[in-house]
């Protein structure tokens, strides 16, 4: 029998059901440390890497809080993508069970009137994209004076120029002693700084790749002529029980590929900026069931994405800095589970790739394929 953190024993019955339910073992460093100060009130900037259990960190001590015979908003999430939102909405579907919280999510390019029909439902929590959630706030379909908290998720996608005025507006819209929480798997300086403004007197938290629950995952990687590259991929493709992710650096490059795929008959997902809310879901949907063994993605598309279960990352062009090699590869081996990180790179890129990964302390090895099979470089 595993014991239960602290941190859940003190929850309410409804949150402490559904960490049993989870089967989750321990507590994972994050949520130790960022827990015990959402729940005082305090504002947060937190910096934790790409799948050590942020999302539960901010949304176990929200739920917490949430008063369900008030039926107005108490607590918004902000995230950059659809994808991601629609992922938070379902996190707070699971935990929110055998609770008489209502959630709600809203997302650019969705349906104006279902979503009003949504709000008519009185959510106390909602998740949304920026854009979409200050057009409802401006058009009064959203009010905001009873929101105590407002959550940045992946932060440093938010705090930019495309979204910053739009946030600041959001945050204003909420009442004085409001609590603005920011979590991120990387935080460069300036998006800090401007955290800062936002929040008052935020504690920081950093959670180093050292201090995460410890996750099984290999980095191998292919050398070969660019014009090679597809087919190492589709080698790639027809390995057993694969349920991977290509990084592909822009959409003009995946046309291309999945063409070419296609041409050969292999099917294959595609997710970027640019594919509709029907295509992406399709795509994620057939990757999750595993009728695709393979997804092609941007990085803009697969931001913040939890694929369960996902076997394989392939960085089909070269990670541009150690951040991009980072949020990439953390889609696989989340929270302690096995992956396999592939790189296909040229004889130059295999230079700057070594150099990458010494900046990260990752063990890398130079791999070929024989009659189907990933086997060492002799």
């Amino acid at each position: 029998m595993t014991e239960t953190p602290p941190f859940i024993s003190n929850m309410k019955p409804f949150i402490q059901k559904s960490w049993e339910k989870a089967g989750f073992e321990q507590g994972m460093p994050i949520q130790t440390k960022a827990i015990p100060l959402i729940a005082e009130g305090k504002d947060l900037i937190a910096e934790s890497p790409t799948g050590t259990g942020k999302t539960l960190a901010y949304l176990l001590p929200l739920l917490e809080k949430i008063e369900p015979d008030k039926q107005s908003i108490q607590a918004v999430v902000l995230a950059s993508s659809r994808e991601l939102v629609m992922q938070i909405s379902e996190e707070i579907r699971i935990w929110t069970e055998g609770s008489d919280i209502v959630s709600g999510a809203f997302i650019g390019g969705a349906n104006p009137k279902r979503q009003l029909e949504k709000l008519k439902k009185r959510p106390q929590i909602i998740a949304g994209t920026p854009g979409r959630i200050y057009e409802l706030i401006a058009q009064k379909k959203i009010k905001m004076h009873e929101v105590k908290t407002i959550v940045l998720d992946e932060g440093d996608q938010l705090l930019v120029p495309e979204h910053i005025g739009t946030i600041r507006n959001i945050i204003k819209s909420t009442l004085k002693d409001r609590q603005v929480l920011m979590f991120s798997a990387t935080l460069p300086a300036q998006i800090e700084n401007l955290a800062m403004e936002l929040m008052n007197d935020p504690e920081t938290i950093r959670i180093g790749r050292s201090d995460t629950i410890p996750s099984k995952v290999d980095h191998i990687y292919f050398v070969c002529e660019k014009r090679d590259k597809i087919r190492i991929l589709e080698k790639i493709y027809r390995l057993e029980n694969l349920k991977g992710l290509a990084f592909v650096k822009d959409i003009a490059e995946i046309t291309v590929i999945s063409e070419k795929l296609d041409y050969k008959g292999i099917e294959l997902g595609v997710l970027h900026g640019e594919s509709n809310k029907m295509e992406r879901e399709k795509s994620l949907r057939k990757l999750r069931s595993g009728e695709y063994p393979l997804l092609l993605a941007t990085d803009v598309a697969a931001r913040g994405l939890d694929i369960k279960g996902l076997t394989t990352v392939i960085h089909f062009d070269l990670p541009a800095n150690t951040d991009q090699y980072v949020h990439r590869s953390g889609r696989t081996g989340r929270a302690g589970a096995s992956g396999t990180v592939m790189l296909i790179v040229t004889e130059r890129e295999e230079r700057e790739l070594k150099k990458l990964t010494r900046e990260l302390g990752i063990t890398l090895s130079k791999k070929t394929f024989y009659k189907g099979e990933i086997v060492d470089e002799r």
